[in-house]
């Protein structure tokens, strides 16, 4: 599965994955009061047009927020609303949102039943290992939103003190598998077979999701599914399908979003994606640099150019 990252798995990169065989794409995280007030990037974020299953993951304090924004959310298409209690950013858990949910059980508990009760489709639930290395609650969690109707557990192997530092602990997340009879899948540093199925192993868990490794390249997810069901190894796409991909994502990144704001946006991808082919630094710099549009393109294409170069070595 692609993981939810706020500011990265837009829909254009959600498509792609879901296109190169992906099992689930889940969007970036949106704010449920932001959304109920009419903000235009947190409706934008919840868009699923040609994704499915189209899955929305929100985030929020508040459970009547919380409910609300899961029956607008599946009304308009979503078909699985998944709940961050993970998030470790301090902009959320500072409003006491995210992995700060794990710091107060029974209040995510009154949150994640709100959200169950109001949404006609499936939700599941994403958190962290616990607050701190003293608060391992995950177990507790899950079995807590098990009961309410939570139908899938998704555990990142790191507390909220450690954020994205250290390795994921994928072994710690057995005891959540243990305490519940839903689906769990893990997620945290997984970025190639060998990691999944190192993943799937220590934990036992039923699923992986990939994150930051599918940045530059979407089509990962899929390829690491493929081989998990048939043995290995690893096939990406030709290059001259991932060239067209990572062009289809900056287009849609610019019509959707406009030229200034969509080139802004697109950076973080175009960066991955002119990197992970290859790219010299000089051709990565004004790639990412560059305001016009038509340039932008020209230079995502000739990004791939060292791989067709190299393949023919």
């Amino acid at each position: 599965m692609l993981a939810p990252m706020s500011g990265v798995s837009d829909l254009g990169m959600r498509r792609l994955a879901r296109r190169f065989g992906a099992s689930l794409a889940f969007s970036e995280m949106v704010a449920a009061e932001a959304f109920l007030e009419g903000d235009a990037e947190a409706a934008v974020r919840a868009e699923g047009e040609g994704v499915s299953p189209h899955a929305v993951q929100l985030v929020g304090r508040e459970p009547a927020a919380m409910a609300e924004t899961a029956r607008r959310v599946a009304g308009a298409g979503a078909e699985i609303i998944d709940i961050n209690m993970g998030c470790p950013a301090r902009r959320v858990s500072g409003a006491l949102a995210g992995a700060a949910l794990m710091r107060d059980l029974d209040h995510a508990e009154r949150l994640i039943s709100a959200v169950v009760q109001a949404s006609s489709v499936p939700v599941t639930l994403k958190m962290r290992l616990g607050w701190d290395a003293a608060s391992l609650n995950a177990p507790e969690l899950a079995a807590r939103a098990e009961r309410v109707g939570v139908q899938m557990v998704i555990v990142h192997g790191r507390t909220r003190a450690q954020f994205y530092e250290g390795r994921a602990d994928w072994t710690a997340a057995r005891a959540v598998v243990d305490a519940v009879s839903v689906p769990v899948v893990v997620n945290g540093d997984c970025a190639s077979l060998d990691d999944a199925v190192a993943m799937l192993t220590c934990s036992g868990a039923q699923g992986v999701m990939v994150g930051r490794a599918a940045v530059g390249a979407p089509w990962l997810v899929g390829a690491i599914s493929r081989a998990l069901a048939e043995g290995g190894p690893v096939r990406l796409p030709g290059v001259d399908l991932r060239r067209e991909a990572a062009v289809q994502h900056l287009d849609w990144l610019l019509g959707k979003l406009g030229v200034r704001a969509g080139l802004r946006h697109a950076r973080k991808h175009l960066a991955a994606y002119a990197e992970a082919a290859g790219a010299s630094a000089a051709l990565r710099l004004e790639l990412v640099t560059t305001d016009d549009a038509r340039r932008a393109t020209v230079l995502l294409e000739r990004a791939f150019d060292g791989e067709i170069l190299e393949d023919a070595a």
